[in-house]
């Protein structure tokens, strides 16, 4: 089965997106639409299955061995999420994959488990009670790390976590940003092809296409990128003036660097991985804009002075686990700590890049403090010669900056996905005076 085939190459630490497209690449597209929502639902609500599996299981989750628990989440996924699959074919074809790789012990194990979980299924009052247990209910029944919940519980309210984590939840929209073409001309093309698609929001240069749109399609017929309004927001707060150079020193997979360059900034693009610029660079001839392009690392940048300057750094990306639901198990706490010295090391590094006047703007898609408001504090705490500049009261795109919901009370870009209803992005745009 495909759909396993994906789920043990995440367990071997593949990202999901690369084990389905290796696994799927020679599937129809109706097959490969049922592993997607296999696989992708099964990592997704892989908490709210060990929840209910736990149950039934007297030694617990740790006593099955990883491929065993792999097919048994699968399985469950199907019996309980999925509509259009019979209880006795979920059932009996979970049973058979674990037999081939436990034996008969297994696949009898796997049959009890699997019956009496479809025999009291998965209602909610099975959970603990999210009005007296907000981070049990959200870690069980949303489905997220207790250390992340812990972690989101000290910034929000309860309630605002939850409707962050329902929204982690579903499926995520697909959006397209054209490159070239207005938003006007690029949704007359899409409607030629019988796409009726909507603006993602007031002064954002995205559409949002039909659920089961295929990418590929829209990209063969009209210049652009898929890219999240909240990445698209970045481009548009940086402002970078238009003809000069800009230097992004973490490009790739370079959905930034393509808008820039699209809009007329001459991109100097380094990253520190060559496959992914060489994926960059396939995208730039695509769209038709040009910009050099260099692997290096963003710590030591191989450029002398730049007027402009991006860091869009490594990051948890808990801005995007709608997008990336294996992310979620990837992550461990101290990753967060980790990758802020990271940042700190680079945003040093970029800094000392620009000339007297220059922007330097700091991007990250992570919703955690110590990637985002407090490593700007600190920069600026430290090199005096840079102070946030505020946006124009209302923007050449439309977007009224004055009263934006997108700006927090120090300016600075702060998108978050309960809120703003898609992705979550962070940037600063810092003006260096010396």
């Amino acid at each position: 089965m495909v759909a396993a085939d994906v789920l043990r190459a995440v367990s071997r630490g593949r990202r999901l997106d690369l084990a389905l497209g290796s696994a799927s690449a020679d599937l129809s597209s109706r097959d490969r639409r049922w592993v997607q929502e296999a696989s992708y639902g099964t990592v997704r609500l892989r908490g709210r299955l060990d929840f209910l599996l736990d149950g039934h299981l007297a030694r617990g989750l740790d006593s099955l061995p990883p491929p065993v628990l792999d097919l048994l989440r699968l399985g469950a996924y199907q019996l309980l999420f999925m509509d259009g699959v019979p209880a006795y074919a979920a059932i009996s074809q979970t049973v058979e994959q674990i037999r081939g790789v436990s034996g008969s012990g297994g696949a009898r194990l796997a049959n009890g488990v699997l019956r009496n979980l479809g025999r009291e299924g998965a209602d909610l009052f099975r959970f603990p009670r999210f009005e007296e247990d907000p981070g049990g209910f959200l870690t069980s029944w949303g489905s997220h790390p207790r250390w992340m919940i812990d972690r989101w519980l000290r910034q929000w309210s309860p309630e605002e976590v939850r409707r962050l984590v329902e929204w982690n939840n579903k499926p995520p929209p697909l959006y397209f940003r054209p490159l070239g073409p207005t938003l006007d001309e690029a949704r007359a093309s899409l409607a030629g092809m019988g796409l009726e698609v909507v603006e993602a929001g007031p002064g954002i240069p995205c559409l949002q296409l039909p659920d089961g749109t295929n990418p590929a399609r829209i990209l063969d017929s009209v210049s652009g990128i898929v890219q999240d309004p909240g990445a698209a927001l970045v481009t548009t707060y940086a402002r970078f003036p238009r003809g000069q150079t800009v230097a992004d020193l973490c490009a790739a997979p370079g959905g930034k660097a393509l808008a820039l360059a699209s809009g007329g900034a001459y991109v100097l693009a380094a990253d520190r991985s060559a496959r992914r610029l060489r994926l960059l660079d396939e995208n730039r001839r695509r769209v038709g804009v040009r910009m050099e392009l260099v692997a290096a690392l963003a710590q030591a940048p191989p450029f002398r002075e730049v007027p402009n300057l991006l860091l869009d750094v490594p990051c948890t990306g808990t801005g995007t686990l709608r997008r990336h639901p294996d992310a979620r198990w990837r992550l461990e706490e101290g990753m967060v700590g980790r990758l802020a010295e990271l940042q700190r090391s680079m945003l040093e590094a970029g800094s000392r890049l620009l000339t007297d006047g220059g922007v330097l703007v700091y991007s990250t898609c992570s919703l955690e403090p110590e990637e985002n408001r407090e490593q700007v504090e600190t920069f600026l705490s430290d090199h005096p010669e840079f102070r946030i500049e505020e946006p124009e009261e209302e923007g050449h795109d439309g977007i009224l900056w004055g009263s934006s919901e997108y700006l927090d009370d120090l300016r600075l870009l702060t998108v978050v996905p309960q809120t703003a209803g898609f992705d979550g992005a962070f940037a600063a745009r810092m003006v260096k005076r010396t």
